[in-house]
């Protein structure tokens, strides 16, 4: 996952597999100072070919611990990641985009 920010919105662009082994480095990526500070967040997800349970409640208990209110996009998720951030309750956070 990378992250970038203009201050106000912050892009996170995932690829590839993230599962149970690399929750701590996504956990880590999340604590980003860019993502505290930015208002709005677009998950890239066009590029993420799978997403395990782990890592989606550490997406949605970033989100929804944070003091502020953030608005959260989620676009190009394919079918099976959308069900796993659905399972976690991940759209009670978020809305998705195709």
């Amino acid at each position: 996952m990378t992250v970038s920010s203009d201050g106000r919105r912050a892009s996170l662009d995932f690829q590839g597999t993230l599962d149970a082994h690399m929750v701590r480095e996504l956990e880590q990526r999340l604590a980003d100072p860019r993502l505290t500070e930015a208002r709005e967040w677009v998950l890239h997800m066009d590029n993420l070919t799978h997403l395990d349970l782990t890592c989606a409640y550490a997406l949605l208990r970033v989100a929804a611990t944070r003091s502020d209110a953030v608005a959260i996009t989620v676009r190009g998720a394919r079918r099976n990641v959308q069900r796993t951030l659905r399972e976690v309750g991940f759209d009670a956070v978020a809305r998705f985009q195709p």
